[in-house]
């Protein structure tokens, strides 16, 4: 059985790497790979905190003169994903003896454990790479861990009307998101990697990826607090 996880860059570096909480989420999946020898995690690491440093850094370079490149930004958020990835990476050691996947299309083998991806090109975000992945490798599902819990009929943070969504077909969730990826922009998952998994039927969680406890009931199979979408 192999897990998919879209692990949020907000929840592995929000403003820079979190230790604590690395330590914390790797247990829990050391803790359920070994209750089943079968079981493998596939883990795709956002940029976070440094990619939106990093992406604002270069639009100050440019003194108001113009909005800059979204290639140029998106490039800048993708190598935070891959040092973010290579963190993640070295803290599973052993379980994960494969260079991290920059280039989800020409993946081989899944060979240990665990698999660390990060980003690929501009063009969209990590979610779409997961859900590459996921076709790769025949997951039926894929968890979207980030700093949300719930996805919202609207942005709660300008819509006082939002309201939490408990579940969603993936028409009605790309209505709310859009068809357009902008590098840097906050939403519970990446237009372009919605259209993909509509296109496969594939079921995504959206759930808040440090509430560790609620991490494990999702893996355990119990009830859970989050978001389920789905086919229409």
């Amino acid at each position: 059985m192999i897990t998919v996880l879209s692990l949020g860059g907000s929840i592995v570096a929000p403003e820079r790497p979190d230790p604590e909480f690395l330590r914390a989420f790797a247990a829990l999946v050391r803790e359920h790979l070994a209750e089943d020898p079968q079981r493998r995690f596939i883990l795709v690491v956002g940029g976070g905190g440094p990619a939106r440093l990093w992406q604002k850094a270069y639009r100050d370079c440019l003194d108001g003169a113009e909005s800059g490149s979204d290639e140029a930004q998106d490039w800048i958020g993708v190598m935070a994903t891959r040092l973010n990835a290579q963190l993640v990476k070295a803290v599973f050691g052993e379980l994960c003896p494969q260079e991290v996947v920059t280039d989800p299309s020409s993946v081989g083998l899944f060979m240990g454990r665990v698999l660390v991806a990060a980003g690929w090109k501009p063009g969209f975000s990590t979610d779409y790479d997961a859900v590459l992945l996921a076709r790769k490798f025949g997951a039926e599902r894929l968890l979207n861990l980030s700093n949300i819990a719930k996805v919202y009929t609207g942005d709660p943070r300008t819509d006082p009307a939002a309201t939490p969504i408990d579940a969603i077909s993936w028409k009605d969730f790309r209505a709310i998101v859009g068809e357009e990826w902008t590098p840097g922009k906050n939403l519970p998952f990446d237009p372009v990697a919605s259209r993909l998994a509509a296109e496969l039927r594939l079921e995504v969680v959206c759930a808040a990826g440090r509430d560790l406890d609620n991490l494990r009931a999702i893996l355990s199979g119990r009830s859970f607090l989050g978001t389920v979408i789905g086919p229409d």
